[in-house]
Order: structure tokens, then sequence, then C-alpha cells
């Protein structure tokens, strides 16, 4: 089964595989690739490339305006995550915070420092790395620091995850500009936005490189946070 968002939306293929009771992958690009995996037409995994988990699914589009999906029969391993009903409930909620959350802190990857624990060192911290640090889901960390934003316990650092990031450009690809002839994986992002290049043009490296193939650890979250970043600080829709 194969098909675009245009003709057949993402919630109703959803539906189609629940009642059906299908094993196997649904994998899609609105944008943005994520899959999901079903067993007896319940969800039991699914993400943004190595991102995975249900914090992954929460993230993903669940209206797709445009992009196209496909659906492939196989085995697949793992246990229900949860019982579709909620999934789907929950996957609904989260979209749209995830929206109010973003159009104020950006992305889960900025940093931000201040009067909140766990964000109360001098380098500051992200929400991701916060996350991961106490063991919290990572939307429920990512509304602390939408709290602490609006009462003015936290402020934003203008840095973000992914600038630790230390990449190796493949040469002869024929793309990725002029960070693509400075990336010999020495220099981090961070340091490259220290130099002079604008935040966006890094942003636009990596998700065009990412959508092309390019893996390391973490592109599968640095993905879904560079897009949001691009929609909601640059005020750039993702096309």
């Amino acid at each position: 089964m194969q098909g675009l968002f245009v003709d057949a939306p993402l919630i109703g293929v959803l539906e189609l595989l629940h009642v059906s009771r299908k094993t196997g992958v649904l994998t899609a690009d609105a944008g943005m690739p994520f899959s999901l995996s079903f067993q007896g037409g319940q969800v039991s995994g699914g993400g943004i490339l190595d991102w995975q988990g249900l914090d992954a699914i929460y993230a993903c589009p669940l209206l797709p305006g445009e992009g196209s999906f496909s659906f492939t029969v196989r085995t697949v391993e793992g246990e229900m995550l949860a019982p579709y009903g909620k999934i789907t409930a929950d996957w609904a909620r989260y979209s749209d915070d995830w929206q109010q959350i973003c159009a104020v802190v950006g992305s889960p990857s900025a940093l931000f420092r201040g009067n909140l624990p766990l964000f109360d060192s001098d380098e500051g911290r992200s929400i991701r790395a916060a996350s991961r640090s106490a063991q919290l889901p990572l939307f429920e960390v990512a509304e602390r620091v939408l709290g602490g934003v609006r009462s003015g316990r936290l402020t934003p650092l203008d840095r973000f995850s992914w600038y630790s990031l230390r990449l190796r450009h493949q040469l002869g690809s024929g793309r990725g500009g002029r960070v693509a002839g400075v990336l010999d994986g020495e220099r981090n992002m961070g340091e490259l936005a220290l130099a002079g290049f604008p935040v966006s043009e890094l942003r636009d490296y990596l998700i065009s490189e990412i959508r092309a193939g390019l893996r390391f650890p973490g592109c599968g979250w640095v993905l879904r946070d560079v897009l949001w970043e691009r929609e909601f600080l640059e005020g750039r829709v993702q096309p």
C-alpha cells in the first residue's frame, strides 16, 4: 500500500492499518522522514530516523498536507507501546501543544539558563539534555521551560544542542555550498556559527544533507529540531 497524503490523510491510513490488524512498517515523508511499526494493528514502534519511541512519534506531523507514504507487510519486533486509541489521542494533543511550545522556545535543542532546576548552571542546558539527565519525557521538560520563559525565570542563550556536531562533508557530492567546504570533522557547528556562518545556513545544510542520506547518531532529533527552528525562529514554513 502506498499513496500521497493529499489523497489519503495520515490519520485515515493509521485507522485502516489498525482496524485491519496489519503487521508491518509504515514509512512516510512529509518533509521529514518517519516510520511506524504495527503488530496486529497496534503501534509497536516508530520515530524519526534513529530517534525512536513515543517522544519521537508525538513530534511527527499527524496532519501532513503534503508528502507520501508506503506500508510494507513484514515481521516486526517489539511490544505494543500503548493502546492505539491512546496513542492517536495523545499524538493529536502533542501535535498542537508542540506548535505552541516551539513558538516560544524554538525547539528542544535551544539552550536556556536561569532560576529553574536543571537549567541553573552557568553554561545552561537544552530541553533535550535536561530530559536525558532527569530521565523525564521530553514534552514534560518542554512545558517546564515554556513556563520558565513566560515567568522570566529562564533566558534563551541563542545556542543549540546541535552546535556540538562535528561532521565531515562527503567530498564529491556536489551539495552543501560553502558550509561543505569547511566541514573537515575538526570544527563543530557552534564554531562555524562563531566564525560568522549564519545559523540559518547551517540549518539548511543539515536539513538538505540528512534528507539526502547523511546519517550520524542523533540525526533524527537534529532534523526534527532544525525544522522546528526554521519555522518558528526564522519564519520559514517547511515546503
